[in-house]
């Protein structure tokens, strides 16, 4: 092709134009999610044989992969369509620009407020803002599942956003691990490590119960670990019996005694 790019992301090589609308089809793949070439032709109103050749190109560069699309139900009869997602490559091509920006204004919130401990409570509390209005989003899904099933819904919600989440049962302990593979915000979370100081406590408030935070990718680790105790059992409702005696004490309660 007379726009293949060469190493790297890929997100930098050809010519202006094509670079410029091949990161348009890149970037609403991030947005939206894994997307066939029909779904991206009408996002980005191009023709559907334009989107192939950059879809090509960014396949060559490493930049997307092909997938069979995942169908719910019946499959009918034909090939499955093909869906174009983006590779970890891919991913950190866009993810490293948000993480400047991010360090960058994060360090303007701390020096603002005085840096020091002024500085880092001013940080905490944009983080615990911005960790609250994540967690709404999250949890319609959250709370329509049940109390068993709320990790593993609370995966599912932040897989939609990006941070490619698994839950599963932890090793040593009653409960599961709420395991997030992908960060994109790693670099400023090293810096600022609020940032995952309020996405736990988030986690807890949408999870009803204390979680405890055991990796992250921030410190290095490989994978962000959240462990989540099993949720305690129900209450069990209680019939209460009334009698005569207890209801007209409370009737007098607070007159004086004859």
């Amino acid at each position: 092709m007379a726009d293949g790019a060469t190493g790297g992301s890929g997100l930098s090589a050809g010519p202006e134009e094509q670079h410029g609308t091949r990161q348009r089809v890149a970037r609403s793949i991030l947005d939206h999610g894994p997307s066939t070439a029909g779904e991206l032709a009408a996002r980005l109103g191009l023709t559907q044989p334009a989107v192939r050749r950059h879809l090509d190109a960014l396949v060559a560069e490493g930049v997307v992969e092909p997938r069979e699309k995942r169908v719910y139900g019946a499959r009918g009869r034909g090939r499955p369509a093909k869906v174009f997602a983006l590779t970890d490559c891919g991913r950190d091509a866009f993810d490293h620009a948000y993480d400047e920006l991010a360090v960058e204004a994060l360090r303007w919130i701390e020096r603002g407020a005085g840096g020091g401990e002024p500085g880092a409570a001013a940080v905490l509390a944009f983080a615990r803002a911005k960790a609250a209005a994540q967690a709404e989003q999250y949890r319609p899904l959250v709370e329509r599942a049940a109390r068993e099933d709320r990790t593993r819904a609370l995966a599912e919600a932040l897989s939609q956003h990006g941070y490619a989440a698994t839950a599963r049962a932890a090793p040593t302990a009653a409960g599961q691990q709420l395991c997030q593979h992908h960060c994109p915000v790693a670099h400023a979370a090293e810096r600022f490590p609020q940032l995952c100081e309020a996405e736990t406590e988030a986690f807890s408030d949408l999870l009803g119960t204390h979680v405890q935070r055991l990796a992250t990718i921030a410190h290095g680790d490989g994978v962000c670990t959240t462990f989540v105790p099993e949720p305690a059992p129900e209450p069990v409702a209680t019939t209460t019996t009334h009698h005569p005696k207890t209801t007209a004490t409370a009737r007098n309660a607070g007159r004086n005694p004859a």
